[in-house]
């Protein structure tokens, strides 16, 4: 997401923000940018891959609608428990999780 009132001619490290934590970028942690300017940190990432691929639960019933894809969803999901319009599906999960592990300016890996 982009912080309200920033200018899209001139946007600014801090004028992104995580969805799920609302955690201003500060260029010091990695971002995954979904659909429409969409974005999930890698810390918000590790507690969705936890909560849904490792330990198969979800937060919500199928039917709803992912942050990242903007699709409506039926499989398994994370929900913010800080913003709760913020959910993640399990496909973007998995998604945003590969692409994070490749890419080699950050140093992070799929949680085990």
């Amino acid at each position: 997401m982009q912080r309200a009132g920033a200018d899209p001619e001139n946007m600014e490290l801090s004028d992104f923000i995580c969805d799920f934590s609302h955690k201003a970028w500060d260029g010091r942690f990695p971002l995954v940018e979904g659909h429409r300017g969409s974005l999930i940190s890698g810390d918000c990432l590790t507690l969705a891959y936890r909560f849904v691929v490792l330990e198969e639960q979800t937060s919500l019933e199928p039917g709803y609608t992912c942050t990242m894809c903007l699709e409506e969803r039926k499989d398994r999901c994370w929900q913010s428990p800080a913003y709760p319009e913020a959910v993640i599906c399990l496909r973007c999960i998995r998604q945003g999780a590969t692409k994070l592990q490749k890419d080699e300016d950050w140093d992070w890996a799929k949680p085990e």
